[in-house]
Parts: structure tokens; C-alpha cells; sequence
């Protein structure tokens, strides 16, 4: 079976205003839509930083990334999304930035997505409040390890699956397990559309990546087990084993010759900036 793909032109937004099934194939104007709302989501999630120390509340966060899109002439994707009535998502996947305040040694995932000029900007980050564990500390650095083994993998020509078989393997190699119920999604002028990036698969397999795909590549990473279950809140996914998990995204496009992440902090803060110790025998 052929793989689908299609041009879009950017003046298309009508046309682009729900997912489809075919791989959408935007321009150089298209990826420069995508550097300025990535650069924004970016800007945005360095302001975190700031934020995340003992004492504050998730809500405050919530707070900032409101007022930052506000003064940035964007929207937060997120708020209203579904029923969704928050401007991020907190913990690792989903959760509500509620009242529930940060305490010394938590690990927290920040995730914003912001719309600038009809182009998502959608990136996330792991956040270290005081002084972490060994453990906590190690799961951080390989996740956004392993994301970045997934982001390696682009380039025309390659398969889908490569990046997804980047991503298990190197968490495999480390101890860990990969999430298989979440995954990355296209990106572009609409918020998850097609294609899917998966965290797992074998190499070689799936549609072929072409020169103008944009996508997000997000892997969820986990100390103990892979499988993971949904709270009451039908939003916040936790591991079922209790675990600790970590997780980074990118918004990335497929260039001539490899890739561009969007997402970049200006500041270097899209990094853990912690030091991997390798896992004890």
C-alpha cells in the first residue's frame, strides 16, 4: 500500500482545519510559521523555570502561561481542547495544573502548546524542584536522551518506525520502559494530526519520511513497567506500578537533509542539565 502525503499551500487554512488520514507536506513558509510559534512555546517554558521551586502551587504555572500567551498575542492550545480547562498540562501526561503545591525533590512535566499566527508551537519538559534523587535525576536525562535518539533518526528516505525504534532502544538499554499508549502526533496549522510517532517499532517499517513533514516526538519514559492508567479526571495518566516517569517533546520538520527542532530554548534551558550516571549493575 502507497503511503499519503500532501502539499499544503499555508494561504490552505480552511482546508487544513481537522486532521486527515494523508501526511500533510508543508513549504519554507510553513517552517517559518513553525520557528516562530516554537520559539514562543520555548520562551515560554524558560519563564517555568523561574517558577518551579518549593511552595508553588501547579495553578501558579498555569497562571504564567496564560498571561505570557496573552502578552504575546498567541492562544494556548490546550484551554477549551476537548473540555480541557487549563492553559498547560502538569506531572507527565496530562495532569491538572491545580492547587497542589510543588514540595523539594519533586519532578514535574510541563507541557505547552502555543498558537501563534495559526501555527502550534507544542513542547514539553521535565523540571526539577530542589535537589532530586539519584534515580529521578538518572530517569530525566535518559528520557530526554531517548527523545533526542528519536529526533536522530530523521531524515528523508528514513521510516517512521526508525524513530520509534531509536527511542526503545535506547531506553532498553537503559533499564527503562517506554509508554506504548501515548505517542507524537503531526503538527502544523492543526493540533494532532497525521501522522503518528509512535515510541516503539522496528526499524525500516512505516511510511517514509519526506522533506517538509512537521511532527512532535514526545516518548514517555518510565523507572519500572510501561503500562499506565487513567484517573477519575479521565485526563491524567499515572504509571500502574507507581513508577516514576519522565517525559520531553519537540516540534520537529523533516529538512533536506535531516531535521529542525522548532522548540529550541534560546537560553540552552531545553536540556536537562544533569549528569547521566550510569545504571548500577
Amino acid at each position: 500500500m502507497m503511503d499519503s502525503y500532501i502539499n499544503v499551500p499555508v494561504a490552505s487554512k480552511a482546508q487544513d482545519a481537522r486532521r486527515t488520514e494523508a501526511i500533510k507536506l508543508y513549504g519554507l513558509d510553513a517552517f517559518e510559521g513553525m520557528r516562530r510559534a516554537g520559539d514562543l512555546t520555548a520562551r515560554c517554558l524558560d519563564g517555568v523555570s523561574d517558577l518551579v521551586r518549593a511552595g508553588t502551587a501547579l495553578a501558579q504555572i498555569n497562571a504564567f502561561v496564560l498571561e505570557f500567551a496573552a502578552a504575546n498575542d498567541a492562544t494556548p492550545a490546550t484551554l477549551g481542547y476537548e473540555g480541557y480547562q487549563y492553559a498547560c498540562c502538569t506531572s507527565v501526561c496530562h495532569g491538572f495544573p491545580n492547587e497542589k503545591k510543588l514540595r523539594d525533590g519533586d519532578i514535574v512535566n510541563v507541557d505547552v502548546t502555543l498558537i501563534h499566527d495559526g501555527w502550534y508551537g507544542d513542547s514539553s519538559r521535565m523540571y526539577v524542584v530542589g535537589k532530586p534523587k539519584r534515580a529521578a535525576e538518572r530517569l530525566i536525562q535518559i528520557a530526554h536522551e531517548a527523545m533526542m535518539q528519536g529526533i536522530r533518526a530523521v531524515r528523508p528516505g528514513a521510516r517512521l518506525g526508525d524513530i520509534g525504534h531509536a527511542i526503545q532502544t535506547y531506553a532498553h538499554s537503559e533499564r527503562c520502559s517506554v509508554v506504548r499508549d501515548f505517542c507524537g502526533h503531526g503538527i502544523g496549522q492543526v493540533f494532532h494530526d497525521s501522522p503518528n510517532i509512535l515510541n516503539f517499532g522496528r526499524a525500516g517499517t512505516g511510511p517514509e519520511l519526506r522533506q517538509g513533514m512537521i511532527f512532535t516526538i514526545e516518548p514517555m519514559i518510565n523507572l519500572g513497567r510501561a503500562e499506565v492508567k487513567m484517573l477519575a479526571d479521565d485526563w491524567t495518566a499515572v504509571t500502574r506500578d507507581k513508577s516514576l516517569s519522565a517525559q520531553f517533546e519537540h516540534s520537529i520538520g523533516v529538512t533536506s537533509d535531516g531535521f529542525e527542532i522548532f522548540t529550541l530554548s534560546r537560553a540552552g534551558l531545553h536540556t536537562p542539565g544533569i549528569e547521566l550516571r550510569t545504571n548500577p549493575a
